[in-house]
């Protein structure tokens, strides 16, 4: 089917016509009419397939329709998952619109605000945006959702993938509810969570169209698997590279510090090679996707974040130098080749850390890859250094020389520092003089000084131990009146007394020395205790306890109860 046959402006088919499309994609012959008739629309399509046309000459057709707004609010609100397909979308509306007077702004993160705020002052039709960017605007009342009659969700699948649900969510309950309301949504499969968002949000009997799902569209890709060991991956991949078949080719790695290496290392052997991960500027990555896309860079090793949404064509090759731990992300990275109904190749590395993902892949995409072999004589020598040694890159001991260098009070190597930058105590020279006080400063008195000026005497000279303390004759320690001569305790004044200065006595030969407290006052227990009173009472010294009788004849024998009197009566009488 030809754009000719919609009922589309002039000016927006001239738009078409420059952009050099004539036949609608089978997304677009089959939802094109329902969406210009103003249906709320679930199209299940690959990426690539041509459904960014669909919502924006939606879009387009509408806007032009209903006339200029004066307010400048924007009419259109279009949702996207990174900010790679928010560039690429506006892209296409510059170039789907360039003859019709219609503004468009992409809204997200990664740059400084002013640049988006100052063109949504100046009025707009379509905000392209991704939820977090989105959310803040919103919040601080820069942008208005008043005016939105087209809100289109684009990549759902992969909104809810990336946690973005509770943002979408978000942002669909604040769009304006007495107004009618055109709801398109866009993902290459047709889910639980996408269809629980349409229930919610969309009307109650949308168009579902299905187009043939992504996996069996990979089929028309030649997709080949190499078995390496760790080792082998780097001059395997180098080999596919000098092939002259390979003209533009995108590498996947799952972690963004092997793209870094792979990047560093590719460059190092001859094979310049830009890097495109989730840590990179906004303005790097579009530097990057511009140089991939004009033809300047060759060679892209990236992460999951060019595996979809990310429309360049003539890509020839797609390598997979780590196998993805899901079988979906497979097919979105092979999908950047062979677009547009060109064909492309994949081959996909099957080292011993990520063989084990390949017969999920397979059974995903319902096929077996076919394996293929590289000579050793075809493999190419990795010459560059290792990606820790690479030049120009600091070592550790060097940073923290560096980090040190130009403090106050520098060190030398393995001399320790104090608190305030100077060396530490045990780094400075010791000499056997004893240290003189300044003049007119009083020398705090050493402890065993002061201990024999009280005892009469003269302290010792400085640097001297004092003499040892005789013990006088006769006298034990720990009696009254004998202090050895030892430093007290931390924190124990100088005339303190002991506690217990008396606290034994002597005894006979064979027992036991008791504290004046125990001989004075003994223990009364808990059962000893008279029992019209509660409170335990004070024993008299010459009483003893009934349970510390010392032998049983001394005692005499003991009384009987009255309840053991009663029983024994009993038992005479039975008998």
């Amino acid at each position: 089917m030809k754009f000719d046959i919609l009922d589309l402006n002039p000016d927006i088919l001239k738009g078409v016509k420059d952009a050099g499309f004539e036949h609608c994609t089978p997304i677009q012959e089959q939802a094109l009419p329902e969406c210009l008739a103003g249906k709320d629309v679930i199209a299940q399509s690959q990426t690539g397939s041509g459904k960014t046309a669909v919502f924006l000459l939606s879009i387009f057709s509408r806007v032009l329709a209903a006339g200029p707004d004066p307010t400048g609010r924007p009419r259109a609100l279009v949702m996207v998952p990174t900010r790679e397909l928010a560039t690429q979308v506006i892209d296409d509306a510059t170039k789907l619109g360039v003859h019709i007077p219609f503004r468009s702004v992409a809204v997200y993160g990664g740059v400084e605000y002013d640049k988006q705020i100052n063109a949504l002052k100046k009025g707009v039709d379509l905000v392209v945006a991704t939820p977090g960017r989105m959310i803040d605007l919103h919040k601080s009342k820069t942008l208005s959702l008043d005016n939105i009659e087209i809100f289109v969700i684009d990549e759902a699948d992969r909104m809810f993938d990336m946690g973005f649900a509770p943002d979408i969510m978000y942002i669909a309950g604040r769009l304006p509810k007495k107004k009618p309301r055109q709801t398109m949504l866009f993902s290459a499969t047709i889910d639980s969570n996408v269809r629980r968002l349409a229930s919610r949000y969309m009307s109650p009997d949308p168009v579902i169209i299905e187009i043939e799902p992504e996996q069996i569209t990979v089929n028309s890709i030649d997709q080949k698997v190499i078995y390496v060991s760790n080792e082998e991956k780097l001059p395997v991949l180098m080999a596919l590279l000098k092939r002259a078949e390979v003209e533009r080719s995108i590498i996947f790695t799952n972690m963004k510090r092997t793209a870094e290496m792979l990047g560093w290392k590719l460059a190092a052997n001859g094979f310049p090679a830009k890097v495109l991960t989730g840590d990179l500027s906004q303005e790097r990555r579009q530097k990057v996707i511009e140089g991939m896309k004009s033809g300047k860079i060759k060679i892209l090793v990236a992460t999951d974040v060019a595996a979809r949404g990310l429309h360049i064509e003539d890509i020839s090759h797609v390598i997979n130098y780590d196998l993805p731990d899901d079988a979906a992300n497979y097919v979105h990275r092979i999908g950047r080749t062979a677009r547009a109904g060109k064909s492309g190749k994949a081959y996909s590395l099957a080292c011993e850390d990520h063989v084990l993902n390949l017969p999920e892949i397979e059974k995903y995409i319902e096929r077996k890859i076919e394996s293929e072999w590289i000579e050793d004589s075809e493999m190419v020598k990795d010459t560059a250094p290792r990606f820790n040694e690479r030049p120009g890159r600091e070592k550790p001991f060097e940073r923290r020389d560096k980090k040190h260098e130009g403090q106050r009070g520098g060190r030398r190597p393995g001399e320790r520092k104090g608190r305030e930058g100077r060396p530490h105590h045990h780094a400075e020279k010791k000499t056997d003089a004893p240290v003189q006080p300044a003049p007119g400063i009083d020398r705090p008195r050493p402890q065993h000084e002061k201990r024999a000026d009280a005892a009469g005497g003269k302290g010792a000279p400085a640097g001297q131990k004092p003499p040892a303390q005789e013990r006088p004759a006769g006298q034990e320690r720990g009696q009254e009146g004998f202090r050895p001569g030892r430093p007290q305790r931390r924190g124990q004044r100088p005339d303190k007394k002991r506690r217990f200065p008396e606290a034994r006595k002597e005894t006979g030969p064979g027992q036991r020395p008791q504290t004046r407290q125990q001989s004075e006052k003994p223990v009364q227990f808990f059962n000893d205790r008279p029992a019209e009173k509660h409170a335990p009472a004070a024993i008299k010294p010459e009483a003893k306890p009934q349970h510390h009788a010392v032998e049983r004849n001394e005692a005499g024998p003991k009384e009987k109860s009255g309840i053991l009197k009663r029983f024994l009566k009993f038992l005479k009488k039975s008998r």
